[in-house]
């Protein structure tokens, strides 16, 4: 157990004892970027690969119908540990009272549920997009979110971008479309839940920032409202369907592989939320968004390896080269200020 006063870095300055230099300071000399937030970008990179890699095993190795109850055992766990985390006085649940015994008053709660309806929303439409398409066409057509992302953010905070901005988003889309001309596997209900969960995306990300910032929460007290709003929810919502009945009679769910599977999965679903929250809190919407795009590589690679897929004909060579030299040009105007 931490001792007394000592907390976890949230969305807010973290405490003296917890700085290591200045973390506020420029990445390098002239960069619009801070050091903490490049640390929040590739934080959030690492987890958001090794979570679609989890979450890809559980539904289509293990072939476990119930992506809902995944998201499911991912919040219920999120939850229990944040309140454990909060009771231990690791962590914080307030930015302006770090050490306070309660936990979030229930009027701040009712003003974050704009914010946990649109996490439900995200948790549900993007597990089950996973199932119906292969890993590398999955993160082709995700690299579409910065667009719904930058519409939305204009729509609810009239948020502006630069030429060279827009040029670059432009470019992620355009080579999102080359490098899917050629799917062989097309499944129109798989295409249309990955578009859904880019426009569920990017109306999470800008509410992130509008709601997160005036609660007067931490990351971690926003990721509690988000738990104890959605967890009864989405409860309620797998047992009308019966997927608990169809998870208890599932034929792996006492094989070990299966369960740690499912463990690494609620884990690395628990520092996601963090991380974006943290991200899109020092950064920018638009930013994870593009975070997200530029761990594309690693995830395609991987998803190739482990899982097979799309063959990569060259159409889809140069649209992959599209979207990361326009993941590369966003990074780049981001770090410089333009």
């Amino acid at each position: 157990m931490a001792p007394k006063g000592v907390l976890l870095p949230v969305s807010d300055p973290p405490p003296p004892s917890l700085r290591s230099g200045d973390d506020s300071a420029p990445l390098f000399k002239g960069s619009a970027m801070t050091k903490r937030g490049a640390s929040a970008a590739l934080s959030y990179m690492a987890c958001a690969v090794l979570l679609v890699m989890f979450n890809k095993a559980a539904l289509s190795s293990y072939s476990f119908p119930c992506a809902n109850v995944i998201t499911l055992l991912q919040m219920t766990s999120s939850t229990c540990l944040l309140y454990a985390m909060r009771r231990w006085r690791i962590i914080s649940f307030s930015n302006a009272e770090p050490h306070k015994a309660g936990l979030v008053p229930f009027q701040t709660v009712l003003h974050t549920l704009p914010l946990s309806l649109a996490y439900l929303l995200y948790m549900l439409a993007t597990m089950e997009s996973v199932r119906g398409v292969n890993v590398p066409m999955y993160t082709t057509l995700r690299r579409t979110t910065v667009m719904f992302t930058m519409i939305v953010e204009y729509l609810i905070t009239r948020q502006k971008y630069t030429y060279p901005v827009v040029g670059s988003v432009a470019l992620i889309v355009l080579g999102a479309f080359v490098a899917g001309a050629r799917d062989l596997s097309f499944d129109a209900y798989g295409y249309g839940m990955v578009f859904i969960a880019n426009v569920t995306t990017a109306i999470y990300l800008a509410t992130i920032n509008r709601v997160g910032k005036s609660s007067g929460l931490s990351s971690f007290g926003l990721m509690w409202c988000n738990g104890i709003v959605c967890g009864p929810i989405l409860l309620v919502w797998t047992y009308i369907r019966g997927d608990l009945v169809v998870t208890l009679n599932f034929p792996h769910l006492h094989s070990l592989g299966f369960q740690v599977v499912m463990m690494f999965s609620c884990i690395l679903a628990f520092f996601l939320n963090y991380c974006i929250f943290l991200n899109t809190t020092l950064n920018s919407a638009l930013t994870q968004t593009m975070c997200g795009n530029l761990k594309d590589l690693f995830t395609i690679g991987l998803g190739w390896l482990v899982f097979g897929g799309l063959p990569f004909d060259v159409l889809n060579i140069i649209g992959q080269v599209l979207g990361f030299v326009g993941s590369g040009f966003y990074a780049y105007c981001k770090i410089k200020g333009k």
